[in-house]
């Protein structure tokens, strides 16, 4: 499980105008909530935070100079356009203390290549000590025929993990492909009669007057 530390600045000034400021300073508003203590409003780097990011429910210590405080992301809002940081929120967390997080699935193993495997969805929920947080859980399709599909349950879960999942949860199915007929024209017969608007025939179809 990571734990990265960052040094965060406890904000004293709130408000949009406030928040632009920051980050305009290279900085991210943020807030730490939890276990009933009152919210701490801080900023934090936005480059250290944004690569701390990357890794899926990482822990964060939070130095903010008199204590650190170990935390969990919770929500994180970027930008829709730029996709930058623009909010944080951070839960206080426990050693020894169990929580709930969504894991990524890695799925491996081969399956029937004729079918079209698609992910329904790539993670599950589950509940786990927060510093013994997987990085990600593995699903083994190994001879997964078309039609088929595997289940939260079916999830290979590492001891002290407990899935929160419901267990009929589809994780991946794997479609039958569509087969595609393909319409060939059969070529006409020799001697075949000729075919409707053939010279002969006025445009009507009617047969030409007798002179």
């Amino acid at each position: 499980m990571a734990e990265i530390k960052i040094a965060a600045k406890v904000r004293s000034e709130f408000g949009k105008g406030a928040a632009r400021r920051a980050r305009r300073d290279g900085l991210v508003p943020a807030v730490i909530y939890g276990h009933g203590e009152k919210p701490i409003h801080i900023a934090l780097p936005a480059r250290e935070v944004g690569l701390a990011l990357k890794t899926s429910n990482v822990l964060l210590d939070i130095d903010l100079g008199s204590q650190v405080e170990l935390t969990l992301p919770k929500s994180v809002v970027r930008d829709p356009i730029k996709g930058t940081l623009e909010h944080i929120d951070l839960i206080l967390v426990r050693r020894g203390e169990r929580v709930v997080v969504s894991v990524p699935v890695h799925t491996f193993g081969k399956y029937d290549q004729d079918g079209i495997l698609e992910h329904v969805h790539n993670s599950i929920e589950v509940e786990v000590e927060a510093t013994s947080i997987p990085a990600h859980l593995e699903l083994d399709m190994e001879g997964l025929v078309a039609g088929d599909s595997l289940y939260a349950a079916n999830v290979k879960l590492p001891d002290g993990v407990t899935l929160v999942s419901d267990l009929k949860m589809i994780v991946v199915h794997l479609s039958v492909r569509s087969a595609v007929e393909e319409v060939v024209a059969a070529p006409a017969a020799e001697g075949a009669p000729a075919a409707e608007g053939a010279a002969g025939e006025t445009a009507s179809g009617d047969a030409p007057a007798k002179s």
